[in-house]
């Protein structure tokens, strides 16, 4: 299962409200289906609200999810930097 972090809208028309999700990348965006709720974003308070739950999402990531252009945009703006799990290379076969 390949998992995403992106945005989920909800609100209504011209008042949007997302939720930072972790889901399965076939899911619809808006579907109500994801694996976890991550945190919220809120455009439209001055100044807009970000809140994320940083350690989930470096966990996430860390076990290969990927973040959309977005939601990679908004940790930039948190300061939350994310890393890999190290992973054990495999032994090249001898000849």
């Amino acid at each position: 299962m390949a998992v995403h972090i992106r945005l989920q809208r909800k609100g209504s028309t011209h008042k949007p409200f997302y939720h930072l999700v972790a889901t399965d990348h076939r899911n619809a965006r808006d579907s109500g289906r994801s694996i976890e709720r991550l945190g919220h974003y809120d455009p439209a308070s001055n100044p807009s609200t970000v809140v994320v739950k940083a350690e989930r999402v470096q966990y996430w990531f860390s076990k290969g999810a990927q973040l959309s252009n977005t939601a990679l945009k908004l940790m930039q703006k948190q300061n939350i930097a994310l890393t890999r799990e190290k992973t054990a290379q495999p032994a090249k076969p001898s000849k």
